[in-house]
């Protein structure tokens, strides 16, 4: 092909079309790769879904309760809900060491600071980082299908560590 007939091909626009199918198809193929790579991890890792609370009144929230095993964030409370092996949590959307908000990590099934990188546990225990204890847990209670979360009552592992353990709903 001569350079003139390929040039008047991409004024036509094929070459843009062929640039397209190219990326796409790219794309899609590491996207293949990464979802291959990940499967194992991702099969155990717990879901993470963005929440809304059902009602609010004063400080309390009423959630439903998780229909499986995974993590809730609800960024307008600074609520995170837990379900993990038979039991419901809710945690202080921000990390103890400075009040940086937490990320899940799904693929570690960990909370990860987003400041300095303190890790926790999906039940929220402190493992790593410049943090010094555990992520902190709202009271809870369960009334039938929903779980209300008292965000007044923020137990802190370091001063009431009876309290904190028991600072879950079982299911």
């Amino acid at each position: 092909m001569n350079e003139t007939h390929r040039y008047q091909s991409c004024q036509a626009g094929a070459c843009d079309a062929d640039r397209r199918a190219f990326i796409r198809q790219v794309t899609l193929f590491a996207a293949g790769l990464v979802a291959g790579s990940s499967g194992l991890a991702a099969a155990d890792a717990l879901p993470i879904a963005n929440g809304e609370a059902l009602t609010k009144a004063g400080d309390e929230i009423t959630y439903p309760v998780p229909a499986a095993d995974g993590v809730t964030i609800d960024r307008d409370n600074a609520v995170i809900i837990v379900r993990i092996q038979g039991k419901v949590m809710a945690f202080n959307l921000s990390c103890p060491h400075q009040n940086a908000a937490v990320r899940w990590k799904a693929a570690e099934m960990r909370f990860e600071c987003t400041k300095h990188d303190s890790v926790y546990t999906a039940d929220g225990i402190y493992t790593s980082g410049r943090a010094t204890r555990n992520m902190d847990r709202f009271t809870i209670k369960r009334d039938g299908n929903k779980i209300i979360v008292n965000v007044a009552q923020m137990i802190s592992s370091d001063e009431q560590k009876a309290v904190w353990d028991k600072a879950f709903v079982a299911l």
